[in-house]
């Protein structure tokens, strides 16, 4: 049987794929204190979907870029791969749920002694008493609560906002700038003398536009940093890849995409915009991909500027994208019922009882140290 490094179509996929498959999750803070600062800022400002699309926009203006060595495909939700943020408005993690995450022996999560810091100074002073499974929970009776003890039943929406979406043709039919007009011309059609709605449907096209903006922050982000990158590269072959993610994210998102590189890499942009703003569990599907992309590959294949190779080496790049994004870290019963979501037995080794046994680290400072 091939060891998990050697799979892949060639030796870039089988680098990303042993990087994907070894690396420990990790807690990724940026993202709340990011969304805490947001808060701060706008909160009673504006409307609540306004308010959300603020936080998204926040983020990925400031968030820190990743762009492995081996990458074409762009964009991580952290700081890395196997990066898994937190989503304090949802479920605000008590010092003793980081610690849990960070040493329990199946869906671990490093947890870093700054992150604790962040979390105990910044993050729980503001959203103890705000966050979702905190008014859910507070809600509920004695013998309610005693039943979620006992793991009766649980409540995911606790720990995460609705999730199973699926990206539909119309991704790959205009850019988000061509979104932002459609929004415009639903904002100049509200009837604010008729219609009761008017004000809340303004509200939500507002933070629609805003949203469309974030995400082509996000991509000029990536284009700028691939374009430093290449500036700086000596290897010729790694430099017309880093100019190539540059040249592909100066159409994508904004625009719409024009060939099957850009198609990936606006799926994927978008992807992370669905389960970075609120938590659906990264339950957002490509839906009918091969349909989607069948027109792009027919194009560029027939055009001559896109091999059979090269679609499948773009296409395993996005698949080694998926598995970098752990889903986000649960406590208490939703963990326990769903516990048998972990990575796969390439990352497990067995204890002395052939029982699985996933590798645990303790926090030691801000490294990250296996055992």
């Amino acid at each position: 049987m091939a060891k998990t490094q050697d799979r892949g179509m060639n030796d870039r996929i089988r680098r990303l794929r042993k990087l994907s498959t070894e690396t420990q999750p990790h807690i990724y803070i940026e993202r709340a204190v990011l969304e805490t600062e947001a808060y701060q800022r706008y909160e009673g400002k504006v409307s609540v979907p306004e308010l959300r699309a603020l936080v998204l926009k926040h983020f990925f203006s400031h968030k820190k870029l990743y762009i492995g060595e081996d990458e074409l495909i762009v964009g991580e939700k952290g700081d890395y791969p196997q990066s898994a943020p937190t989503f304090p408005e949802l479920c605000c993690h008590t010092l003793d749920d980081m610690h849990n995450m960070n040493d329990r022996s199946v869906v671990n999560f490093t947890v870093t002694v700054n992150d604790l810091k962040i979390q105990k100074e910044q993050i729980i002073p503001y959203w103890e008493e705000r966050s979702m499974r905190h008014r859910i929970l507070s809600s509920m009776t004695d013998e309610w609560k005693e039943a979620y003890a006992a793991g009766i039943f649980t409540e995911f929406m606790e720990q995460r906002g609705p999730g199973h979406t699926v990206g539909s043709v119309k991704l790959y039919e205009k850019g988000y700038l061509d979104y932002q007009e459609d929004i415009k011309e639903s904002l100049g059609k509200l009837d604010y003398q008729n219609d009761p709605e008017a004000l809340n449907k303004r509200d939500q096209l507002n933070a629609m536009y805003i949203a469309c903006d974030a995400i082509m922050i996000l991509g000029k982000r990536y284009g700028e940093l691939a374009r430093q990158m290449a500036a700086e590269c000596t290897d010729e072959q790694r430099r017309k890849e880093l100019l190539q993610i540059a040249e592909g994210c100066d159409v994508v998102p904004a625009h719409k995409p024009e060939t099957f590189y850009q198609a990936i890499q606006t799926y994927w942009f978008t992807h992370l915009a669905v389960t970075t703003e609120l938590n659906p569990w990264d339950a957002y599907s490509p839906g009918h991909f091969d349909q989607h992309l069948g027109p792009f590959y027919e194009r560029d294949t027939e055009a001559g500027i896109l091999t059979r190779d090269q679609a499948l080496e773009l296409m395993e790049c996005l698949w080694v994208k998926f598995y970098n994004q752990p889903a986000p870290p649960k406590v208490g019963v939703t963990l326990k019922e769903s516990s048998s979501h972990h990575p796969g037995a390439d990352e497990c080794r067995e204890d002395a009882g052939g029982r699985p046994e996933r590798r645990v680290l303790r926090l030691c400072g801000d490294r990250r140290i296996r055992q």
